[in-house]
């Protein structure tokens, strides 16, 4: 029987900073750069109400359907798949839209992912996998198997858990 691995989309498979990024700079008169966004999270930059602003965009219908995929994830999930049961594991309860579209992007962009392997979810602690690939600590902090913190802005300071900064990086220690 083969280990499990359960891999979270948003900022782990999915590139989700990538199209707040976008959004942001094709809004009214952004105040900040590329640079300076690749450098610091929301949460840095902005000011609680514009914060809230950019974060609402979640709720817009489309949000979740052309978020860009991460780079290397898809490679390293296909090699992954032939020595582990994978899933995905995804907070989609959250955001009324999320669900149907995110159900989508994975039929697009893994399709060799069974649908029988989605699971949307709202708390990772009752997953029951051998490995956690996420980018919230908060998820990894209650998951039973081993943990692998993949780096985000958000998330960078954490050092209680084993990081993995890319997929090349995923692919280093599960492969």
């Amino acid at each position: 029987m083969k280990q499990r691995i359960a891999i979270d989309m948003d900022d782990v498979m999915a590139d989700t900073h990538a199209k707040f990024v976008k959004l942001y700079l094709e809004g009214e008169a952004p105040r900040y750069t590329l640079e300076q966004l690749k450098e610091k999270s929301f949460h840095e930059l902005f000011d609680e109400d514009e914060y809230q602003t950019i974060s609402r965009r979640v709720y817009e219908p489309g949000f979740f359907r052309d978020i860009p995929v991460m780079e290397g994830a898809q490679a390293v999930i296909a090699e992954l798949m032939q020595k582990y049961d994978v899933f995905v594991a995804s907070a989609a309860q959250e955001f009324p839209n999320s669900l149907r579209e995110k159900w989508d992007w994975l039929q697009e962009h893994f399709p060799a992912i069974s649908w029988r392997n989605y699971i949307f979810m709202g708390d990772k602690s009752v997953l029951n996998t051998d490995f956690l690939i996420d980018d919230l600590p908060r998820n990894i902090r209650t998951f039973q198997g081993q943990g692998l913190l993949f780096t985000a802005l958000h998330n960078r300071d954490e050092t209680a858990y084993q990081r993995v900064n890319n997929w090349q990086d995923v692919a280093a220690v599960l492969l």
